[in-house]
């Protein structure tokens, strides 16, 4: 039993990027039958949250805080400089009270993505920070995600702020604490325990929450396709230009690790959060963005695998970084 669980968790792992857009596009055929379970999202969401927590330690998260200049340039790259390019780009084309504007924000400011893990772990990253620094965020993300909305739209988009608060703790604080919880009181061997059940069923989980937020849009989508022709290329824009920014650590940061870790997570959202509060709290078309995203955000973590592979072995990135070459990093 423990080896199925284990080698199914590891074929949906090397698929994820073919399967999340797959269940994308069945939520979207099977929008009947799937759109009365929406309110089953945040707690599959909050279970998928719990799982991820379990792999990280409070002595981790220790380590994490003595490397302030990784975490603040992820913090600055993926919170700050990405919301307000999101915010122009969007109000330049749409006008800056349109929920897709909204939405182009909402993408930017959820808590960083759990699979960019995965991808930290293929590049030679930096696991420990990557895994931290997500917690972290999730924990702050009561506070970040309200703010930021008050803070580009004001009054002018209806927004519960103390409820949305109330929410994300509940699905997110709470779970996160309880998996770290699990993870000090087994010794950091929770997840090792539960990996054949908990590691394919938390990703079934945020595959079901994707399928099931696109099937409740789908209306909403077919009535508004002529501005997909517009919105599609700017989320495309976007899912690059998060990427790029953390590219650009290469110039602060000379540990080639540090360099994968801060790509990575600054490119990568927490999608499947981004959905459920966008249903829950917004118009429904300020979940487009956010579901387009999906179709764009792994695929580029392949390609972002490739460019930093061939960034270490260039002559250029050891000029200006002083970062040693290619051979000795592993690749």
């Amino acid at each position: 039993m423990r080896l199925y669980g284990l080698k199914l968790n590891a074929i949906i792992e090397k698929y994820l990027s073919l399967i999340v857009p797959v269940s994308l596009i069945l939520g979207f055929l099977f929008s009947a039958q799937l759109k009365g379970w929406t309110a089953w999202a945040p707690y599959l969401f909050a279970y998928l949250t719990f799982v991820m927590a379990t792999g990280c330690s409070w002595k981790q998260i220790k380590q994490a805080f003595r490397m302030p200049v990784p975490m603040l340039l992820i913090f600055t790259a993926a919170h700050i400089v990405a919301p307000v390019v999101s915010y122009s780009l969007g109000s330049a084309f749409f006008g800056a009270q349109s929920p897709y504007v909204v939405g182009f924000v909402l993408f930017t400011v959820i808590p960083l993505g759990v699979s960019s893990v995965i991808w930290v772990g293929l590049s030679k990253g930096n696991i420990p920070l990557a895994l931290s620094m997500i917690v972290v965020d999730s924990a702050l993300s009561p506070f970040v995600i309200p703010l930021a909305v008050s803070l580009f739209f004001g009054a002018e988009v209806e927004f519960d702020h103390v409820k949305v608060m109330l929410d994300l703790v509940k699905i997110i604080v709470v779970p996160t604490i309880i998996g770290v919880i699990a993870n000090e009181l087994s010794r950091q061997r929770f997840k090792e325990w539960s990996a054949p059940v908990c590691g394919p069923s938390s990703k079934i989980a945020m595959i079901t929450v994707v399928a099931i937020n696109a099937a409740a849009i789908q209306p909403y989508v077919i009535e508004m396709k002529r501005d997909m022709i517009v919105v599609i290329p700017l989320v495309v824009l976007m899912v690059i230009f998060c990427y790029l920014i953390g590219f650009a650590s290469m110039f602060i940061l000379k540990r080639h690790e540090l360099v994968i870790t801060v790509a990575y997570s600054s490119g990568m959202r927490n999608i499947s959060l981004g959905l459920v509060l966008a249903l829950a709290y917004f118009e429904p078309l300020t979940a487009v963005p956010v579901v387009l995203s999906i179709l764009i955000q792994q695929p580029f973590a392949t390609l972002n695998y490739w460019c930093l592979k061939k960034m270490a072995q260039s002559r250029l990135y050891k000029k200006l970084t002083g970062i040693p070459p290619a051979e000795t990093l592993g690749y």
